[in-house]
């Protein structure tokens, strides 16, 4: 099968709590097209799971509220032909999910205020700007 959805770290998501499904995928084939199943849709239940440390599963469900359907997360694929490579597409796409989802939050910016220098150097500038593009006018003929 294909390697382990790796969430961050040493965090990887059990085979035994995804769930594939398959179906016909839509779009270009031929004959080929009417006979396998190659769209792929991977399911997780988010919230029933245990391989996440609670911290991290907290972060995720309240991030990943409005893609969950009753605490399961979704994830199709279907850009392929061949279901194996949509199979990897789909746990690709599940793994960067849950690692985007259980990253700690970013480090809260602190306001600061430009230097006296920096504002006097911008003022300048547009001041000079100013008499470059004022001297681009036509010149009125006497």
């Amino acid at each position: 099968m294909t390697e382990p959805v790796r969430v961050r770290g040493s965090v990887v998501v059990p085979d035994a709590e995804l769930v594939w499904r398959f179906s016909r995928s839509s779009g270009p084939g031929g004959q080929h097209v009417n006979t396998s199943d190659s769209k792929v849709e991977l399911r997780w239940d988010l919230a029933a799971s245990e391989a996440l440390p609670p911290v991290w599963k907290d972060r995720a469900l309240e991030r990943l509220a409005s893609r969950l359907v009753d605490g399961v997360l979704v994830v199709r694929a279907s850009e392929h032909r061949s279901q194996w490579r949509n199979r990897e597409v789909a746990a690709a796409r599940l793994a960067s999910l849950l690692g985007e989802a259980t990253a700690p939050p970013p480090k809260a910016r602190r306001a600061t205020r430009p230097s006296r220098g920096m504002v006097e150097r911008r003022l300048e500038n547009k001041r000079h700007r100013a008499t470059l593009k004022q001297g681009r006018g036509r010149i009125k003929p006497e």
